[in-house]
């Protein structure tokens, strides 16, 4: 034989070999794979419920002129934190400083006219004693020192309405507050007409939080609470919780107020009232933000979403079975978080599910299950 043919047996029967030993082996992916499960149980959590809410001081006082004149001075700027009392705005007012002279002018008149009215009286008056004069004179002197003493008061009336008036030109913070918006400048003619207001303070030591709910969600609120009148049911309402608007939550709780006593026929919802306190003014009139109401719902079942998968519109997840084969089964969603599903039906307490890597999953197709920690009680959602 030679040396080629050698060889060439040679790798025949290597070849021979090494395919018997191949075919002795399992084909790779028909054996079991290991795969996260968990089991089944029931779980209290707290739920959350979230309302775009409009926040807003406890105290909105738009600052408006009472009389006409010119802005002379500005004492605040906005944003400025002032207290009640505090002057705001100065308004320049001739014409009622002119007014308020004129009218203490009058008073002057007045009172000589009283005194003259009242010496003629005091000398008629013996006069008609000694039957020298008339007794209507006197009537007459009397009459006239009474008309004097009206014309004193009017006098002194039209004085303080005009010092009054002048007073007005003179601007002060009826509450302690933040300076809103200062639309006018120096030298801007401003008057009792005038659509805009001066400034608003705005009194935010606490806020208001203002969400509403439609007449089915009222309807379901209203049955989850006891009581007899509105008061007794928001007695009994738990701490809510607030999301700005950059999706932190507000470090205050707060609690719901009032709730208002008519449905809106226009949009069918109501209006409800949460305050809530803002000792660092974080929170200031006209932001927006969410008031999120918790709800602890008891011996409900958590699925995790990545432990479901969706077929036409309907959810599933996969059962294990006692020979450990997997089988899809359909849950019904009561309320869907950011990482959760509360499954009302389709699933009982006890049974086994896969928990993740679905998508290697056939139906029927046996694994080999991986026990992990059930993490699911007493956990926290926010409804989506």
């Amino acid at each position: 034989m030679s040396k080629n043919n050698l060889f060439a047996s040679f790798a025949i029967i290597l070849l021979g070999f090494a395919s018997c030993q191949s075919g002795n082996q399992p084909q790779a992916g028909k054996s079991p794979m290991p795969f996260p499960v968990q089991k089944i149980k029931e779980s209290n959590v707290t739920t959350y419920k979230e309302y775009a809410a409009n926040i807003e001081g406890v105290q909105n006082i738009e600052i408006r002129p009472k009389v006409d004149g010119y802005v002379s001075q500005i004492f605040v700027d906005e944003g400025q934190q002032v207290q009640k009392g505090q002057l705001l705005f100065k308004l320049s007012a001739e014409t009622l400083n002119q007014q308020a002279n004129a009218a203490k002018a009058n008073i002057h008149v007045a009172e000589a006219k009283v005194v003259s009215s009242q010496v003629e009286v005091d000398k008629v008056k013996p006069l008609v004693k000694k039957n020298i004069i008339s007794p209507v004179q006197l009537k007459t002197a009397e009459s006239n020192l009474h008309a004097a003493k009206a014309q004193l008061i009017a006098a002194k009336a039209q004085y303080q309405n005009a010092k009054e008036n002048l007073e007005y030109t003179i601007i002060k913070s009826p509450v302690d507050g933040i300076i809103g918006n200062i639309p006018f400048k120096v030298g801007s003619l401003v008057g009792r007409t005038e659509n805009q207001p001066l400034t608003t303070v705005s009194n935010i030591k606490n806020v208001y939080a203002y969400f509403t709910l439609n007449e089915k969600q009222l309807l379901q609120f209203n049955r989850q609470l006891n009581g007899s009148s509105v008061n007794e049911k928001i007695k009994q309402l738990p701490e809510v919780e607030l999301v700005l608007a950059d999706g932190s939550l507000y470090d205050q709780k707060g609690k719901i107020e009032t709730i208002n006593g008519m449905v809106n026929p226009r949009t069918g919802s109501i209006r409800y009232r949460a305050i809530f306190p803002n000792p660092n003014n974080l929170l200031r009139s006209g932001i927006s933000g969410k008031v999120k109401i918790p709800n602890r719902v008891k011996n409900i079942i958590l699925l995790p979403q990545k432990s479901t998968f969706e077929l036409q519109g309907k959810k599933f997840v996969y059962l294990v079975d006692k020979e450990n084969k997997i089988k899809s089964k359909e849950v019904s969603i009561d309320l869907a978080t950011d990482t959760h599903y509360i499954v009302s039906n389709g699933v009982e307490s006890g049974q086994k599910f896969v928990l993740d890597g679905l998508i290697k999953l056939r139906e029927g197709m046996e694994i080999i299950p991986q026990t992990e920690n059930n993490t699911q009680s007493n956990a926290a959602f926010s409804k989506k």
